[in-house]
C-alpha cells in the first residue's frame, strides 16, 4: 500500500513512498540491530503480562486497539481485515492478543509496533527534531538566596530527566549525524505514538484497487464501532528491551507498578515519578516538573500546566492584596458612620422608607437594614478602590511575565523554530473525506482538497444563526430570572415584613432582597448549568458544519464559540446586577415597569445597603457553585465510574491483568480535553478580573480551587485517563488573545462598578463639598429623597398597612427636590455633581490603568535578553556543526571516488585533489 504523507516543509512537494516491512538496517549507518531473544527468554516473558513490548521482548508495543465480535460481525470484521492489512503494508508490526486470553472474554486486543524503517521516515516526513550533539552552552548564574526555596523544589533527575542537546530535524539520509546509539530507544515513547498515530488516521481500509475515500482512517473505524478504542500503553516500567540475556532481576523489573516504589532503582518509571512526585495532593507546595510532563505526554499538555502553574503563582500576589482590602475593611468596621446612623434607634428608626413594590410591600423603617448596611461595608470601601487599580496593573503583570515565561519555556523545550503554519499543511482526515472537490496548491503545486465558495457561506451562515440563537436563548433565560426577581420579591416582602412575627430571627438577618437574590442565583447557577450542558455538544457539531482544514483551525473556531457563548452564559447575570439593577427605577408615583405597567413588575430596586453587596452575592455563588461543580465532576466522579466498573487494576497480580487491559478500561482522553481544561480556567480568571471590585477574596478563592486543580488534573492525567496522543505547541494558542480582551475589558468593567454601582462616589462628594464637618455625619439623610405619601397612586399604595404611620412623608434612595418645591421631585444639582464626579472618575482610573498597563508591558519585554542570547549562540553552532558534517562527507565521498580510480589517472591528478581538500 502506498501512503502519500504530506511535507512539513513548505515548497516541498509531497511525496509517495513505500516502506518495506523486512528491510535490512544492516548496512554502514552504526545502526545495531537487537536480536530476538532465545526461546528461554520469552517462555519466561510470557507469564508477565504487564509488559510494553511483544512476546518476543524486543518490539515495543507502540499503539493498542481494541475490538469485540457483534451482530454486525463479519462487516466490521471485514473492515479489520482490509485495515490491518493495508497497515502491514505500510511497515507496521502487528500482534493480536485473543479474546480468551482477556479478563472479559470478549476483548481482542491487537497490539502495533513501528519498526525503525518506519519512524525514520516519517519523522523525515513530520521535520521531528532529534538530538545530535549534547548542548555546551552553560546554563544560567545560581538565583540569590536559593536556599530559601529550597524545600519547594524537586530532585533534580526529576526537573530535569534528560541532557540537554542541540536538535536538528530529522533526515532519513544523514542517519550518522545524529546521536542514534540505539535504535530501539532513539524515538521516545511519546514520538513514537505520534508517528503511528499520524498513520493510523490516513491508512484507508477499502480493499485494493478500489478508491473509496470515505473508508480511511482509525477515527472512523471508532465511529462505526469497527474498532473500540486505540490508545498507547502507559510505562509501567523502565524500558529495558530483553536481549541476549535475562535473568531474575531483569523479569522481576517488568512487574513494578506506578504506585509503588520500585525493589530497583532502575526501574522506577516515569509515570511512577509523576504519580509520586506530581500527581498526590500532599505535594501541592512542591513545583511541577514540567520537563518530566512534557517528555511523557508531549509539548501541548505541558505547555497546559506550566500556564496553569504561572497563573497559581500569581494569584497569590492578587490574594494577598484582596484579603489585605478585606481585612481593612473589618479593622475599619466601627469607624463606618454611615452604619452607624442606620441602626441608630434615633436616626434610622425614625426614618420611613416607601414601599420597595406594590400592593405587597408596606412602609418600612430603615434600620431594619442594619446588618445589610455593614455586610455591603466589608466589601464597600476606600480599599476597594485600591484594589480595583491594584487589579488592572495585576492583570498587565501576569500576562507580560507569562509571555516571558513562555518564550523561555519555547527555548528549553525546542520550540523556537516550530511554527503553526507546520501543523496548517496537515489536513484533518474529514476535511480529505468530506471534501470531494480538488484544486492545485499554488505553493505546492499538487492537488488538494478545498470547500467551494458557495458550501462555505452556506455553512457559516448555518453556523452564525444557530450561535445567535443560543446566546437569544441565554439572554431569555436571563430575562425570565429577572423576571423571577421581580415577581418573588413582593412574596418574600410580604412574609418578612413583620418583625414582630415568630420568622422575626430570620427577617432580621435577611432582607427581601437579599432572600430574592440569593434564590435567584442559585436559581439562575442551575440555569448556566443546563445550557452549558446542551451547548458544549451543539458547538462541537457547529464546529464539525464548517469542516475547518486543520486542527488547529478547528480549535481556535471551537475556542471562540465556546467563549463568546460562556462569557454571555455566566457574567450575564453579573452584567445584570452590576449595570442595571437600581438604576432604571423612578420614584415614587413614576416608578419604571418592566414590560409597561399593564405587566405589574416593577423594575427592582437595589438593596438599602448597597448594590454591591448584591453584586457580591451573585458573584460567590456562581463563581464558587461553579468550581464545586468542576472539582466534583473531576475528582469524585472517575472514582465512581471506576467503582461502577468494577476495576481492579491494583487488586489483580500483575501476571494475569495485561498491560493493555489496564489502560483499556481507563476514560479516553478526547482531542478537546485540554479545550474544557483551558476553557474552566479562562472563565474563572473572567471571575476575577471583571467583577473583582465587587468582592476582594475571589482570587483567593480561584488560588485554593486551583491548587487543587493542579493536582486533580495530574491526578487524572496520571491514573485516569489513557495515555494521550502527544503533540506540539508552543504558546496556549487562542486563549492569549481572549485574555488579553478580558485584561482590557475588566478595567472597563471594574471603573464602571466602582462608578456606579458602589456607594464610594456619593460618598466622597458629599464628604468633600456638602458636609459641614468634614466628616460623614448626615450623609444618610442626605442621600435620601422626601415623598409626600398622600401623593402616592392606589397601584402602589400597600394593602396591608401594619405600620401605624406617624409622618406624612416617606423616603426614598434618590437626589431629588421634596414636595413643595418650585422643582418638585427633580433631580437636584447635587445629583449633577455626582454623576460629573462618577464619570470623572470613569475616565481617570481608565487612563491610569492602561497607561501603567503600555509602559509595563513596554517596560517588560517579551523574549528574556538571555534566552535572545541562547537562540542566537544555538543557531549559529548548529549551523557549524551541519557544516563541518557536510565538509566531512563531502571529503569522504571524495576520498571514496579518488579511490576507485584508475591508478595511472591517480597519478596523473594527486595535485588537483589535494588542492580540492584543502579548500574543503
Amino acid at each position: 500500500m502506498e501512503l502519500i504523507p504530506p511535507s512539513a516543509d513548505g515548497p516541498a512537494v509531497l511525496t509517495a513512498f513505500k516502506i518495506n516491512l523486512h528491510s535490512d538496517e544492516s548496512s554502514g549507518n552504526g545502526l545495531k540491530e537487537a536480536p530476538l531473544p532465545g526461546h528461554t527468554e520469552t517462555d519466561k516473558l510470557h507469564s508477565n503480562k504487564d509488559t510494553v513490548f511483544f512476546r518476543d521482548g524486543v518490539r515495543r508495543i507502540d499503539f493498542v486497539l481494541s475490538y469485540v465480535e457483534d451482530k454486525d460481525g463479519e462487516k466490521k470484521q471485514e473492515r479489520r481485515r482490509e485495515f490491518e492489512a493495508n497497515l502491514e503494508k505500510a511497515g507496521l508490526e502487528l500482534e493480536t492478543e485473543d479474546k480468551s486470553d482477556s479478563k472479559d472474554q470478549k476483548t481482542y486486543f491487537l497490539k502495533i509496533h513501528a519498526p525503525w524503517d518506519v519512524l525514520a521516515t516519517f519523522a523525515d516526513v513530520l521535520k521531528i527534531k532529534v538530538p545530535f550533539k549534547e548542548s555546551d552552552i552553560p546554563h544560567g548564574q545560581d538565583v540569590p538566596l536559593e536556599w530559601l526555596s529550597h524545600p519547594f523544589r524537586l530532585p533534580d533527575h526529576i526537573m530535569h530527566p534528560q541532557p540537554d542537546y542541540f536538535t536538528y530535524p530529522f533526515d532519513k539520509t544523514k542517519t550518522d549525524f545524529f546521536l542514534i546509539n540505539d535504535k530501539d530507544t532513539f524515538f521516545p515513547p511519546s514520538t513514537r505514538n505520534r508517528i503511528v498515530f499520524y498513520i493510523l488516521a490516513r491508512c484507508p481500509y477499502y480493499k485494493e484497487g478500489r478508491k473509496d475515500k470515505g473508508k480511511t482512517g482509525i477515527k472512523r473505524l471508532l465511529s462505526n464501532g469497527t474498532y473500540t478504542a486505540a490508545f498507547p500503553l502507559h510505562d509501567s516500567h523502565k524500558l529495558f528491551p530483553l536481549g541476549g540475556k535475562c535473568d531474575e532481576t531483569v523479569l522481576k523489573m517488568f512487574t513494578c507498578r506506578y504506585w509503588k516504589k520500585a525493589r530497583n532503582a532502575e526501574c522506577e518509571s516515569e509515570r511512577y515519578n509523576l504519580y509520586k512526585h506530581w500527581a498526590r495532593f500532599l505535594c501541592f507546595y512542591k513545583e511541577q516538573p514540567l520537563n518530566l510532563i512534557r517528555k511523557y505526554y508531549g509539548e501541548k499538555i505541558g505547555i497546559y500546566f506550566a500556564w496553569l502553574g504561572f497563573y497559581t503563582e500569581m494569584l497569590f500576589f492578587a490574594a494577598v492584596m484582596g484579603l489585605i482590602c478585606f481585612t481593612y475593611g473589618v479593622l475599619s468596621y466601627d469607624d463606618n458612620i454611615s452604619s452607624k446612623e442606620i441602626c441608630n434607634p434615633e436616626i434610622g428608626g425614625s426614618i420611613v422608607m416607601c414601599p420597595l413594590c406594590d400592593k405587597k410591600c408596606p412602609f418600612w423603617k430603615l434600620n431594619s437594614t442594619c446588618l445589610s448596611s455593614w455586610q455591603s461595608h466589608l466589601f464597600d470601601n476606600e480599599g476597594t478602590v485600591f484594589f480595583a487599580i491594584f487589579m488592572g496593573i495585576w492583570v498587565t503583570l501576569f500576562l507580560e511575565f507569562w509571555k516571558r515565561r513562555q518564550a523561555r519555556l519555547e527555548y528549553e523545550w525546542d520550540l523556537v523554530d516550530f511554527e503553526e503554519e507546520q501543523q496548517q499543511l496537515q489536513i484533518r482526515p474529514e476535511f480529505e473525506i468530506r471534501c470531494t472537490n480538488r484544486r492545485l496548491n499554488r505553493i505546492t503545486q499538487e492537488m488538494e482538497p478545498y470547500l467551494p465558495v458557495t458550501s462555505k457561506c452556506a455553512r457559516f451562515s448555518l453556523s452564525a444563526a444557530a450561535v445567535i440563537f443560543w446566546i437569544s436563548l441565554i439572554v431569555a433565560c436571563i430575562i425570565g430570572v429577572i423576571a423571577y426577581r421581580l415577581a418573588v420579591y413582593a412574596a418574600f416582602a410580604s412574609i418578612i415584613k413583620d418583625p414582630m412575627r415568630k420568622i422575626q430571627l430570620v427577617g432580621r438577618f435577611i432582607t427581601p432582597q437579599l432572600a430574592t437574590s440569593v434564590t435567584a442565583s442559585c436559581i439562575n447557577f442551575v440555569i448556566i448549568m443546563i445550557l452549558n450542558f446542551f451547548y458544549e455538544r451543539v458547538a462541537v457539531w457547529i464546529t464539525d458544519l464548517e469542516i475547518p482544514k486543520t486542527h488547529l483551525e478547528y480549535e481556535n473556531r471551537l475556542t471562540m464559540k465556546m467563549f463568546l457563548f460562556q462569557f454571555v452564559n455566566y457574567y450575564s447575570s453579573c452584567f445584570y446586577v452590576a449595570f442595571f439593577k437600581g438604576k432604571f427605577v423612578g420614584y415614587p408615583g413614576e416608578y419604571s415597569y418592566m414590560f409597561g405597567k399593564w405587566s405589574n413588575l416593577r423594575n427592582e430596586e437595589c438593596d438599602p445597603g448597597g448594590c454591591l453587596i448584591e453584586l457580591t452575592t451573585q458573584l460567590v455563588i456562581v463563581m464558587t457553585g461553579k468550581q464545586l461543580c468542576g472539582n466534583i465532576q473531576e475528582a469524585l466522579l472517575p472514582l465512581i465510574r471506576n467503582w461502577w466498573s468494577g476495576r481492579r487494576g491494583r487488586h489483580n497480580p500483575e501476571n494475569h491483568y495485561s498491560r493493555w487491559e489496564q489502560d483499556h478500561v481507563l476514560q479516553n482522553f478526547s482531542q478537546l480535553g485540554l479545550f474544557y481544561e483551558y476553557l474552566e480556567m479562562v472563565v474563572q480568571f473572567g471571575f476575577i478580573t471583571l467583577f473583582v471590585a465587587s468582592f476582594p477574596l475571589a482570587p483567593l478563592l480561584a488560588l485554593f480551587n486551583n491548587i487543587l486543580e493542579i493536582r486533580v488534573d495530574a491526578w487524572k492525567f496520571t491514573t485516569q485517563f489513557k495515555r494521550p496522543m502527544a503533540s506540539k505547541a508552543r504558546n496556549i494558542g487562542a486563549w492569549q488573545e481572549i485574555l488579553n480582551a478580558v485584561a482590557i475589558l475588566s478595567v472597563v468593567t471594574n471603573a464602571f462598578i466602582m462608578a456606579f454601582t458602589s456607594d464610594m462616589i456619593p460618598r466622597m462628594v458629599y464628604l468633600y463639598a456638602y458636609s459641614k464637618e468634614s466628616s460623614m455625619r448626615g450623609y444618610v439623610n442626605n442621600s435620601l429623597s422626601i415623598y409626600n405619601i398622600s401623593q402616592i397612586p392606589e397601584r402602589n399604595m400597600p394593602e396591608d398597612n401594619w405600620f401605624d404611620n406617624a409622618t406624612s412623608t416617606c423616603r426614598y434612595r434618590d437626589y431629588r427636590y421634596p414636595p413643595g418645591h418650585q422643582r418638585e421631585y427633580t433631580h437636584t444639582m447635587q445629583f449633577w455633581h455626582i454623576l460629573a464626579a462618577k464619570m470623572a472618575f470613569i475616565i481617570i482610573m481608565e487612563h491610569v490603568v492602561f497607561v501603567v498597563k503600555f509602559f509595563v508591558a513596554w517596560m517588560i519585554p517579551d523574549v528574556p535578553s538571555d534566552v535572545k542570547a541562547r537562540i542566537k549562540r544555538e543557531r549559529y553552532l548548529i549551523q557549524e556543526y551541519l557544516h563541518n558534517y557536510e565538509v566531512e562527507q563531502l571529503k569522504l565521498q571524495l576520498s571514496a571516488s579518488f579511490i576507485t580510480e584508475p591508478q595511472s589517472e591517480m597519478t596523473l591528478t594527486p595535485d588537483k585533489h589535494e588542492a580540492l581538500s584543502e579548500c574543503l
